[in-house]
């Protein structure tokens, strides 16, 4: 099964032109499961993949979060992002929202030098080829095994801080604070008890991702043993 990368919040991300765009297609702002057999690593599934890049790395305060809304684009939810972002179902060419990400001139790609932020190219791809699988509102609640007996670092929790945190937590002004950029700074939220308590949804912590669902509970429970385990640099 496809791993899919992961945790938090921070950023911008787009800018379309400086019209708002109207809706195209009618979307339907309801996930379509697909949970037979696990899921299918050929498929980009938009809840699991797609929605965490939006959310750590666009719709956050001061740019495409609903308060902001820079350039009138809203990124904070499916039917916003494929409206507003003017997604072309089967088209990534012909997307606002993809073009943005993959605009030649530095001085014009989403999101911009100033934030410290950049986009992987797996995270690009990633909106890619949801796109041009046709953009569906899908998810996958995966059966598949969750192994958290030999967790790695490199393999298992970086993979997860990166969809869903270093879009607030990377880069010069980390929210809070607080950098998750490497194995050093997260040993710091580690040793605190910071990190185990955001994710777990513990009382008296700040919930996070922000603004999105609790992690998968393998994701969970990755990073719990990950910790238990010494939180090696492995």
């Amino acid at each position: 099964m496809r791993k899919f990368i992961a945790l938090g919040a921070v950023v911008a991300l787009l800018g379309a032109a400086g019209c708002k765009h109207e809706p195209l297609t009618p979307f339907i702002d309801g996930p379509n499961p697909d949970t037979t057999d696990g899921c299918d690593p050929s498929t980009v599934y938009f809840q699991n993949e797609v929605m965490p890049i939006f959310a750590s790395s666009c719709a956050v305060p001061g740019c495409h979060d609903a308060a902001t809304a820079e350039k009138d684009v809203v990124l904070d939810s499916y039917l916003n992002i494929v409206n507003t972002g003017d997604v072309s179902p089967g088209n990534p060419g012909n997307s606002d929202v993809y073009e943005m990400i993959t605009e030649n001139d530095p001085n014009d790609r989403m999101p911009p030098q100033s934030s410290g932020i950049t986009l992987t190219p797996d995270q690009i791809n990633t909106i890619y080829e949801w796109i041009g699988q046709g953009a569906e509102n899908n998810f996958c609640a995966d059966s598949g095994p969750c192994d958290t007996v030999a967790v790695s670092f490199a393999e298992d929790i970086q993979p997860i801080l990166s969809t869903h945190c270093l879009g607030c937590h990377s880069g010069s002004a980390p929210q809070g604070g607080v950098l998750l950029t490497g194995h050093q700074q997260v040993s710091v939220v580690v040793a605190n008890g910071l990190l185990l308590g955001v994710v777990s949804h513990l009382p008296g912590y700040v919930t996070m991702p922000r603004n999105q669902p609790r992690l998968a509970d393998c994701k969970v429970a990755l990073i719990r043993n990950w910790i238990e385990q010494g939180a090696p640099d492995n």
